[in-house]
């Protein structure tokens, strides 16, 4: 891989990681359309998200330390809405990606998660506090997003409208849940010693997509004051559409 290729990547990833559109079905499409081994670059992808984790630390880190002094009760829902995930990831994982990790199967996934944007943000109920249940709720959206095409972070918002949670704070619970289920993967992934690229290319792709991240959680953050999930949702079902055009010709 080159560094040209890494840094495009490395955009991407931080881009697409916060906002709702799919990271991971992202990363597989251009992996595809630059004629990168898809199956060879799980590691690599991995490297991008912990950079994305600490964009997320460092954006949240006031919070993270009110967490930590103050209210110890959220860390309980980031475990609970954690367990979904850990659960899926161990057993099925490698049955995920062997169906999943393909630009058809991805073009149809982001047009069903597009649609279950449109639902929460049509359906949400009346705004009310987050509780343990709601926390495995939208944990089990996230354990979703191990299939390439379903925003993980758009899943989380959505199942947090769902539960009843007002949208600014969905999303900061979705990043924060997010940078537990990164970190596990991380160190699953440096248990498994994967075969990484070059030390160049790498550290430029991580140094891309750390900025990148940064600045779509900044972007993110905002953008959810005044603005709902829809236009999200909308470009989703464009990308989906050209995919799935794409793989079929």
């Amino acid at each position: 891989m080159s560094i040209f290729h890494s840094l495009i990547l490395g955009l991407l990833q931080g881009i697409t990681e916060f906002l709702p559109i799919s990271s991971s079905g992202h990363l597989v499409l251009f992996e595809t359309i630059l004629k990168l081994e898809v199956e060879t670059l799980k590691g690599f992808d991995v490297a991008l998200h912990v950079a994305s984790l600490l964009a997320i630390l460092f954006y949240f880190r006031k919070k993270i330390i009110q967490i930590i002094l103050k209210d110890q009760k959220y860390i309980l829902w980031l475990i609970v809405g954690t367990i979904p995930a850990v659960a899926i990831g161990l057993t099925l994982e490698d049955k995920i990606d062997a169906i999943f990790r393909g630009t058809l199967a991805v073009g149809i996934v982001m047009a069903v998660t597009a649609t279950f944007f449109l639902i929460a943000e049509k359906f949400k109920p009346q705004k009310s506090n987050l509780t343990a249940k709601k926390s495995f709720i939208i944990g089990l959206a996230q354990a979703l997003a191990l299939i390439p095409g379903v925003s993980r972070s758009g899943s989380t918002i959505a199942a947090g409208l769902l539960t009843g949670a007002e949208r600014v704070k969905a999303a900061e619970f979705s990043f924060l849940l997010g940078s537990v289920a990164i970190t596990g993967a991380g160190l699953l992934t440096a248990l498994d010693d994967p075969q990484l690229p070059a030390t160049q290319p790498l550290i430029a792709g991580f140094l891309a997509s750390l900025i990148a991240s940064y600045f779509a959680i900044k972007f993110l953050m905002y953008f959810f004051k005044k603005n709902t999930l829809k236009p999200f949702a909308y470009y989703l079902f464009a990308v989906s559409a050209l995919t799935i055009i794409l793989s079929l010709t």
